[in-house]
């Protein structure tokens, strides 16, 4: 029922409850508008897919990476993720809609062991990072940030490694873009993704904290060398 034009509307209003937006998900349909609007719910065709295995790093960008003392680490800074996501300005893009409400919602999201960010150290400054919702074995990737270049293309890469090694096949990227197309995203017909992610969703994995079991991940292990201390 989601519209052709714009692509993909489907519904208006409701409420950023976890129990909504939980159910939303495993359907297929997340919530993006800007401050002022009411909240829109979307589900895109097609939709915009990472494989965890097909996650590409140029050779130039790998090289770079050889000799980087960035760490990767998880959900140690969830709301510091969510913040940058919705501040660090980008090209083309005016103003943010990662409202207060929405990082209110996704915190809580976080406290409930629902929603994750992976974040990216340079010491003990954050340099970028990426967060979103898992559910089951599906995660659905929201938003990333670059507090310095590169930053947000190693959180994504860190990302696919560890839930490749768990066992999770693919990353929701919601809507194409060229940026990430250069990254090796994918673009499936709507009714492939859905019937992907209830077969991933409904795997069981509980919720709760992924620092532990994520552990610290090197940068320099995206370019081949030893991954984790």
């Amino acid at each position: 029922m989601a519209l052709r034009q714009p692509d993909g509307l489907l519904a208006i209003g409701g409420d950023l409850a976890p129990q909504r937006l939980l159910n939303a998900y495993r359907h297929g349909i997340f919530p993006w508008f800007s401050e002022g609007q009411p909240i829109l719910w979307w589900s895109p065709d097609p939709r915009t897919v990472f494989r965890t295995d097909g996650v590409r790093l140029s050779s130039r960008f790998r090289r770079s990476l050889r000799h980087s003392d960035w760490r990767i680490r998880a959900d140690t800074r969830f709301a510091d993720v969510i913040a940058a996501c919705a501040s660090v300005p980008r090209p083309g893009q005016d103003g943010t809609w990662i409202t207060a409400g929405m990082q209110a919602a996704y915190v809580e999201l976080h406290r409930l062991g629902h929603a994750h960010s992976v974040e990216v150290f340079d010491g003990d400054r954050l340099v970028g990072g990426i967060y979103g919702v898992a559910i089951g074995r599906m995660f659905f990737g929201e938003s990333m940030f670059s507090g310095e270049s590169g930053g947000s293309k190693v959180a994504l890469a860190a990302l696919a490694w560890r839930l490749r090694e768990w066992g999770w096949p693919l990353i929701d990227a919601q809507v194409e873009n060229e940026h990430l197309l250069g990254l090796g995203a994918d673009s499936w017909p709507r009714g492939r993704f859905l019937r992907a992610v209830v077969e991933q969703a409904a795997l069981p994995e509980a919720p709760g904290p992924w620092t532990a079991r994520f552990g610290t991940l090197l940068a320099r292990a995206l370019a081949g060398s030893r991954p984790t201390v």
